[in-house]
């Protein structure tokens, strides 16, 4: 009998419920203050996990849910990402 490996999950900070890791995008804070997404979340720094659905995303802009949780500001850049992520639209900078 194989033991069943632990799948990682995370907390989303909008809707509070517990997800596997693989379904959430990790938003970051490092020391100098800079707000980035962390598809890879191996990045050093604060994290905040949303989940991957556009809804959410809007409910985090509007709510500020984000900026709460990393104690920084949001940049509207931030949640463009996020949903170009989940829309699968690859934008870099």
């Amino acid at each position: 009998m194989t033991k069943q490996r632990k799948i990682p999950t995370r907390k989303c900070v909008v809707t509070n419920e517990m997800m596997p890791k693989k379904d959430l995008i990790r938003v970051v804070r490092n020391k100098e203050g800079e707000v980035f997404v962390d598809p890879t979340g191996k990045k050093n720094g604060r994290g905040a996990y949303v989940s991957k659905d556009l809804d959410v995303i809007a409910k985090a802009e509007k709510s500020s849910v984000l900026s709460r949780h990393l104690n920084a500001d949001i940049d509207a850049s931030i949640f463009e990402e996020l949903k170009a992520l989940i829309t699968g639209k690859n934008h870099e900078k």
